[in-house]
């Protein structure tokens, strides 16, 4: 008699995510302990198995480490967004060979709907894996069950148990065996749950993952949240927690803000700052068709140092728009006038919100002076994507060379995915 046909999701998980994305154009890091590091340098954000083997925990300083990881014979990186960027869609597009449900949790994480035996599904997740491996040369591990939060939970087995080849199934174990899995986990390890509510639970004696499956979702509801309820349902194998690719009613604002590497005191650096992340946010915006109904822009001084100053404006843009021009001089006519020459600004941002999806056609103001303007940014997107990122810029936003406080990366690899100039090499 045939196996019956199931529906599971798969997690598939980029393993050490930005150091695996280092190691694409640099094959000499394979086997090395390889770090990333944070804005302007900063602090580890992520670490290679081999540089967690040596003891360097995420957020450590930089300065504080250096000595010791080069002694080790750690290689750092300086984050490398584009690349990493890059090879995710990248991931994602193979993904979607394999199913037409796919949805994106984050750059390195993405579940994946699958619907056959169990054996076939299996198959079928070592197959995506030998394919990302092949195409791209990123290790990925993948954990299937009947619900995401526990396809959270078999895909961190799979992930530190080389003996499962990199996928892990929980249809490959008897209740008894998920169940001493369940036992096994602490409730702060769960997917949603965390260490705010951990304490909290354990006051009702709930500590692993078996317990609070086993508890009465009522009561979880009422001492908690729906969240939490869901996740004591899908422990169970019902599937109630819902992932979807971010949209505008989820997401109210989109922000693009940055530390500078060197301070900002001029009202003519701040304005090249504005000019810049103007034309970096509106493009964010105008990659999920979305327009924005009210800007806020900010800028501050270093919070560890007195005294210490922040300034800010907030403006409604109307109508709504996506229209680098129009967010700069909104973002310029808040801001430009607050800033103080003997205040030296290290980070700076503009949040755009009261979003709506664009329009296919947008009603004109009665004394519109170009009707064609919003068409600026989309042209400008459009020539950086064929010539180049950073080809042709807004105003002050297409300097030749980056300005002095541009964010610090010492130690960039190559973007060999976007940038013609830095194309790999074979000798």
């Amino acid at each position: 008699m045939p196996t019956p046909a199931v529906r599971r999701f798969a997690l598939v998980d980029v393993d050490s995510c930005f150091a695996a994305c280092e190691r694409i154009f640099h094959p000499d890091l394979y086997g090395r302990p390889v770090v990333v590091l944070s804005n302007n340098d900063g602090c580890v954000v992520a670490r290679s198995r081999e540089a967690k083997a040596l003891g360097i925990k995420m957020g450590m300083p930089w300065f504080q480490i250096r000595a010791f990881a080069e002694s080790r014979g750690v290689v750092a990186r300086s984050s490398n967004y584009e690349l990493y960027g890059s090879i995710s869609a990248r991931i994602m597009a193979i993904l979607r060979d394999f199913s037409a449900h796919v949805e994106v949790y984050s750059i390195d994480e993405a579940f994946v709907g699958l619907y056959g035996s169990p054996r076939e599904i299996d198959e079928t997740a070592r197959e995506m894996r030998r394919r990302v491996w092949r195409d791209l040369g990123v290790p990925v591990s993948i954990g299937i069950a009947p619900t995401r939060t526990l396809a959270k939970l078999a895909s961190h087995g799979a992930k530190h148990s080389p003996g499962l080849g990199g996928v892990a199934s929980l249809d490959c174990y008897v209740p008894a065996q998920v169940d001493a899995i369940l036992e096994a986990t602490e409730v702060s390890e769960l997917w949603g749950v965390g260490r705010r509510f951990a304490k909290r639970l354990a006051a009702l004696g709930i500590e692993n993952a078996r317990q609070l499956r086993e508890a009465d979702p009522a009561l979880i509801r009422r001492r908690f949240n729906v969240n939490l309820q869901q996740t004591a349902l899908e422990l169970r194998g019902i599937p109630c927690i819902e992932i979807e690719e971010r949209d505008v009613d989820r997401q109210h604002q989109i922000m693009y803000s940055r530390s500078f590497s060197t301070p900002v005191s001029s009202t003519t650096e701040m304005h090249q700052v504005m000019s810049i992340y103007a034309q970096k946010v509106t493009r964010r915006m105008r990659r999920q068709n979305t327009v924005a109904g009210a800007l806020w822009a900010f800028a501050s001084t270093a919070w560890y140092k007195e005294p210490f100053s922040r300034i800010f404006g907030a403006v409604a843009l109307t109508p709504r728009t996506d229209d680098p021009v129009v967010v700069l001089r909104a973002a310029t006519a808040v801001l430009l006038p607050q800033v103080d020459s003997n205040c030296a600004y290290v980070r700076a941002g503009i949040c755009l919100s009261d979003l709506s999806l664009g329009e296919t056609a947008t009603p004109l103001p009665i004394f519109a002076p170009d009707p064609n303007a919003g068409r600026l940014g989309r042209l400008i997107d459009k020539v950086n994507a064929s010539v180049g990122e950073g080809s042709l810029g807004l105003g002050l936003a297409g300097l030749a060379a980056p300005p002095d406080w541009t964010m610090k990366r010492e130690m960039l690899s190559n973007r060999g995915t976007t940038h013609w100039s830095e194309l790999a090499v074979v000798g």
